[in-house]
């Protein structure tokens, strides 16, 4: 209970100073309709003459874009405004101050704060979704079954960005690291068929990329194998635990840029 009053405190007081800048929203609503419009024309020139992905019609296949939208929303609402400060907190020496606080270190730097510029992708992953399942009969049901296998990859991902700020510990640069992960989740705006085998191996077994977005529409779908899911929350899980293994161990090199 006191981590979840610390987090209404975060939370709130992010928030208004993020309102300060309303404009901001309307210029992150234009930027996301816009990703959300290429994508979309990415997706028709593929089905444009009839061609389709093996097992995956127009609709089904726009179920794993409205995922793939509501991951980038969750990435820019939570992850991106937290874990890409962890390199600021260890050039700066600030990363002290946050050791010193009576709470997990690794909540706080992957809670203190939240963006709203990423609600937007968030409302239009809904609308996505709902006008995909609209066309293809889902009901209730049919959400609601994805929605473990979502939170697994929900996790997952955090997981895998926290431990790739964790290492600025030793290389204190790595933006381009995060970019090159958010560059290799690009390709879950697709089902993982329309990859070469070799690709799919990669984007399931290295970069979990299949468990994010074509695992949890399987399951939408009411044709995902219990294995699968299973494996999802396995990995999720695995990450999880990892990431603070790897956080502790990561603190054993950290010496003060402040001192």
């Amino acid at each position: 209970m006191r981590y979840l009053y610390v987090l209404r405190l975060f939370w709130s007081t992010a928030i208004a100073a993020e309102l300060e800048y309303r404009l901001n929203f309307l210029i992150s609503a234009l930027s996301s309709l816009g990703n959300l419009v290429g994508s979309l024309f990415g997706l028709f020139l593929f089905y444009r003459t009839g061609y389709e992905f093996e097992g995956w019609s127009w609709e089904e296949a726009l179920i794993i874009l409205g995922i793939f939208t509501l991951l980038q929303g969750f990435s820019a609402t939570f992850l991106v405004p937290n874990l890409n400060r962890i390199v600021g907190h260890v050039q700066q020496g600030t990363l002290d101050f946050v050791l010193l606080k009576p709470i997990n270190s690794q909540f706080w730097l992957s809670a203190r704060t939240v963006s709203p510029w990423g609600l937007p992708d968030l409302v239009f992953a809904g609308v996505l979704i709902g006008y995909a399942g609209g066309h293809l009969g889902l009901n209730i049901r049919n959400y609601l079954l994805s929605v473990v296998p979502l939170a697994f990859g929900l996790i997952s991902l955090y997981s895998l960005w926290f431990m790739l700020g964790a290492t600025s510990i030793w290389f204190v640069k790595i933006y381009n690291v995060t970019e090159v992960l958010r560059g290799l989740l690009e390709a879950g705006r697709f089902p993982m068929v329309a990859y070469p085998a070799a690709y799919r191996f990669f984007f399931t077994f290295v970069v979990p990329v299949a468990f994010l977005t074509t695992v949890p529409a399987e399951a939408m779908l009411g044709r995902s194998e219990m294995g699968w899911v299973v494996g999802a929350g396995i990995l999720a899980f695995g990450l999880l635990l990892a990431s603070g293994i790897f956080w502790r161990f990561a603190l054993r090199f950290y010496t003060s840029a402040s001192s």
